[in-house]
């Protein structure tokens, strides 16, 4: 870029022919501030161009120059706001087109560059010969499209990071719901197992009863008949009195037996003798 900036000072003569009576005030004021543009005081030229925006605040001369002094001085947002103070007018003069070269110089600084693609593509209108308006015009209309470019790929990029993340939260969210379904079952077929084992346990404590009541009944059936084999136990003495009781009576019934006999023999011998 071979030209950014540069000073009209016939803008200063241009202004008053715009301007009314009053204008004609701040003539003084501009050429004193072209003076100390031109040896680099800029700071020093601002002055003398505010002094003259105190008496007309939309003198061109002083509005674009003092953009100038700005623009030298870095402040691109102040020569931004100077120049649009005086754009119309500006504009319709007989160097609108380096009113619009230097506006698309100051909007290049700031990376304005759809201000700047505008901004020159008006001063090639004005001025199609102008060969550094060209290369600035192109140079702002690249860095346009690839401002654009890299917002559609960083628009792309969160598209797609959004649609990961709810990829993600639906992936944790099935996570999550297959976790509780499975917890749930588990859940489920231990109280289920708890139930079987319990119940298992409660048949099986049954039959164990069962078995203990049929034992015990066995048990006490086997002691009865234990009980009903087994003989009272005697004392020897007590025995030996036993024993002579029946020794006794199976005397006596012998007697009976053999006296019995006797008299079957007496009656037989006597039916013999008849």
């Amino acid at each position: 870029m071979k030209r950014v900036l540069y000073i009209l000072l016939s803008v200063c003569l241009l202004a008053v022919s715009f301007a009314d009576a009053s204008a004609q005030a701040d003539k003084r004021e501009v050429r004193k501030g072209n003076r100390r543009f031109k040896d680099g005081e800029y700071t020093e030229a601002q002055v003398e161009y505010m002094k003259g925006l105190a008496k007309d605040s939309l003198s061109v001369a002083a509005n674009y120059n003092i953009a100038n002094t700005f623009f030298r001085q870095e402040d691109h947002a102040n020569a931004a706001k100077a120049l649009e103070r005086v754009e119309d007018i500006a504009a319709a003069s007989e160097d609108g087109a380096s009113f619009y070269y230097n506006q698309g110089a100051v909007a290049i600084a700031q990376q304005n560059w759809q201000k700047a693609v505008e901004a020159f593509a008006k001063s090639l209108l004005i001025n199609p010969d102008d060969l550094d308006a060209k290369e600035n015009y192109i140079y702002a209309k690249k860095m346009l499209q690839n401002q654009q470019q890299n917002q559609n790929n960083q628009n792309q990029n969160q598209d797609q990071n959004q649609n990961q993340d709810q990829n993600q939260d639906q992936d944790q969210n099935q996570d999550q719901n297959q976790d509780q379904n499975q917890d749930q079952n588990q859940d489920q077929n231990q109280d289920q197992n708890q139930d079987q084992n319990q119940d298992q346990n409660d048949q099986d404590q049954n039959d164990q009863d069962q078995d203990g009541q049929g034992n015990q009944d066995d048990d006490q059936q086997g002691q009865d008949q234990q009980n009903q084999g087994q003989q009272p136990q005697i004392s020897p003495q007590a025995a030996q009195q036993m024993l002579q009781a029946i020794q006794a009576k199976e005397k006596e019934t012998q007697d009976k037996v053999n006296k019995a006999k006797a008299a079957a023999l007496k009656s037989r011998q006597k039916e013999k003798n008849w």
